[in-house]
């Protein structure tokens, strides 16, 4: 991807999306947007415990508490499973494999069609959630050496386990955008950015946060010189 193709992504995609547990804003203000691997080294989660959140399938979320720390919870995998990443994983690659490159980064969609997919599904449709509202420009210009571009949802084998591997995933500089822009609309031409391990500075970056049930928002949580 040139300077150019990623200046014209961000002005197609203004704003990253990222949906969190509900009242986890003030947590997320002053810990930072964690990773699964980052949160099992801030509450010193290790052993079979951590194996368990980290390289394994998650069906529920789990609640995680540490000494001096606020609650915290890792959310659920129920969109994935075992038997759909065996189909679409090269041999090479375990599901437990590629449970830890996952939870090993800091996930956006960088469409709001694409959240709402998610916060709409069957599984989280009736629940709040707190979702954070990115300025892109300003995410990647703090974090572009560490962040990647995904043309799927790497997190999903339903209904149908879309093939994949960790080349799904690649900084920017070597995203083939030109191919996605011959097949593909403004807002799909990348599905997920992502970011390694954390982001410790994220309410430098944060627009607004909206309390959102569904499509619905509920009201704004959060809002940049509000």
């Amino acid at each position: 991807m040139t300077d150019a193709e990623l200046d014209e992504l961000i002005v197609d995609c203004p704003k990253l999306y990222h949906m969190a547990e509900k009242d986890s804003w003030p947590s997320i203000r002053d810990y930072g947007l964690l990773s699964t691997t980052a949160l099992m080294d801030l509450y010193d989660i290790d052993g079979s415990d951590r194996d368990r959140i980290e390289r394994r399938h998650r069906p529920a979320s789990v609640p995680i508490i540490g000494s001096g720390l606020p609650g915290a919870v890792v959310r659920d995998q129920i969109p994935m499973s075992d038997g759909g990443l065996l189909k679409a994983l090269p041999s090479r690659i375990t599901p437990s494999d590629w449970y830890a490159l996952l939870n090993a980064k800091v996930f956006f969609w960088l469409s709001i069609e694409r959240l709402h997919t998610l916060t709409g599904a069957r599984t989280y449709r009736d629940d709040e959630h707190d979702v954070l509202e990115v300025d892109t420009r300003s995410l990647v210009t703090a974090h572009r050496e560490r962040a990647w571009l995904c043309p799927i949802n790497s997190g999903c084998t339903k209904p149908f386990p879309h093939p994949r591997d960790e080349k799904a995933f690649l900084r920017i500089d070597e995203y083939p955008y030109a191919h996605w822009r011959k097949r593909r609309r403004a807002t799909e031409r990348a599905v997920e950015l992502a970011i390694d391990y954390s982001v410790t500075d994220i309410a430098d970056h944060v627009v607004r946060v909206v309390s959102k049930r569904g499509s619905d928002s509920l009201g704004v949580i959060y809002e940049r010189g509000a």
